[in-house]
């Protein structure tokens, strides 16, 4: 009985391109299937600390929805580094002015917090908007 573990190459590793439409989704829901992707744990041949996910690109990020009451209660809060600069942002105001932002730190938060994150969050596309810029690449929709 062969009882070694299989560990992929990354000669091995085969890299898709696939397309999310987060029109009237929850926002969290869109941001957790492309951290899925763009992670690879959708494939049998999943490994922790490698980088083996797909490329992903979510549109419509200006018409996912936030459940509950979150669009007034929910705080986006980032550090300037300077001394009292902690600037905080409403999820209506930021899903008003940059939707495509909310949904790129919705999929950052669900990544990694190291250096293989930071691998995968480059393979991530978003747009406000139904179009993208990626046609060439032939991306396949996913749907869940």
């Amino acid at each position: 009985m062969n009882n070694t573990t299989y560990v992929v190459k990354k000669n091995e590793i085969e890299r898709k391109w696939y397309i999310i439409d987060a029109e009237n989704k929850p926002l969290g829901r869109v941001a957790s299937e492309a951290a899925k992707l763009l992670r690879g744990k959708h494939k049998p041949t999943f490994t922790f600390n490698e980088d083996v996910g797909d490329f992903v690109i979510i549109t419509n990020c200006s018409k996912a929805i936030l459940t509950g009451n979150k669009m007034n209660q929910k705080v986006y809060t980032h550090f300037t580094g300077y001394i009292g600069n902690m600037k905080k942002t409403l999820a209506k105001d930021m899903m008003a002015n940059k939707p495509e932002k909310a949904m790129y730190i919705a999929v950052k938060g669900m990544l990694p917090h190291n250096s293989l994150g930071a691998k995968q969050l480059k393979k991530l596309r978003v747009y406000a908007g139904s179009e993208h810029e990626n046609q060439a690449q032939k991306p396949e929709v996913w749907e869940f």
